[in-house]
């Protein structure tokens, strides 16, 4: 005769966790984004096919997964530097640095749109030494660009962060006097640590990019064709009472979107794999 016990849990029962948890999902994430596709067709099909493959539709594809894709990366870039000075540095001033991460995640992003254009137009504070030098930021993609990393980059910090401060500098010091050089000890050392939470930063700053609407407006100028993103057409088609083209576009960004939060995620889940394997 065997008696088995189960090991008592924390959180209570099972069943109640996972029914909150279906209940929360499907109110807040699974039936509004359900309505979009539903209401996309309460229209025509040719309708529907017309308006997310016309021109200015595609060109603001092309810009909003574009810039989002280069300012996701520079994000990860530039916000593992900014994690690494934070984490494995001491001076003065670094309790408000590290402050100043956040702010993109108070600031209203018109407020952000708006400073943003002040400084990069021809004749602002920053835009008045590099348009001598050809560089245009304001009112072209490289504004977009700009937005968007701004926005972006708090996401890779914090992601990036405390993996950093957990990750054990020995190992560093260990590879160093064996006689390795200082790319071998970040390529074989540093960056399969933070490769599964640079991922994440870049994944959360790619997606917030994608949807982000009150910052770009202002510095993108919303040129057909140019500078416009898809947001902004979304929000046009709202105005213009075409919920149905409206919701179309949302749907494919939503599905594209996903696809590409797909592929991310299980590289990530890969390298995660990986690195328990090693």
């Amino acid at each position: 005769m065997s008696i088995s016990f189960k090991r008592p849990s924390i959180l209570p029962g099972f069943w109640p966790a996972f029914s909150y948890t279906i209940l929360y999902l499907s109110l807040i994430v699974l039936i509004p984004l359900s309505a979009v596709f539903l209401k996309s067709l309460t229209s025509s099909w040719s309708h529907l096919w017309k308006v997310v493959t016309s021109p200015e539709v595609v060109a603001s594809y092309r810009l909003s997964f574009g810039a989002s894709l280069v300012a996701g990366m520079i994000s990860a870039v530039v916000g593992f530097l900014v994690a690494w000075v934070l984490v494995r540095y001491q001076f003065p001033g670094k309790a408000l640095a590290d402050a100043l991460v956040d702010l993109p995640f108070a600031l209203p992003t018109a407020v952000a749109g708006i400073a943003l254009t002040s400084l990069y137009t021809e004749n602002g504070w920053l835009g008045r030494y590099l348009a001598p030098l050809g560089i245009k930021v304001a009112f072209t993609p490289l504004g977009v660009v700009v937005a968007l990393t701004f926005i972006g980059l708090p996401f890779v910090v914090r992601s990036v962060q405390p993996v950093l401060a957990d990750a054990d500098a020995e190992l560093e010091e260990a590879a160093a006097s064996l006689g390795a050089t200082r790319w071998q000890v970040f390529r074989l050392v540093i960056l399969p640590v933070v490769r599964p939470a640079l991922l994440t930063g870049f994944a959360l700053a790619f997606a917030r990019a994608l949807g982000e609407y009150g910052s770009v407006i202002f510095i993108a100028g919303n040129m057909p064709m140019k500078t416009e993103i898809t947001p902004l057409l979304i929000v046009t088609k709202l105005e213009q009472y075409d919920y149905a083209g409206a919701t179309a576009i949302a749907a494919v960004m939503l599905t594209a979107s996903f696809l590409m939060l797909l592929a991310i995620n299980a590289l990530e889940r890969r390298t995660r794999k990986f690195m328990v394997m090693g």
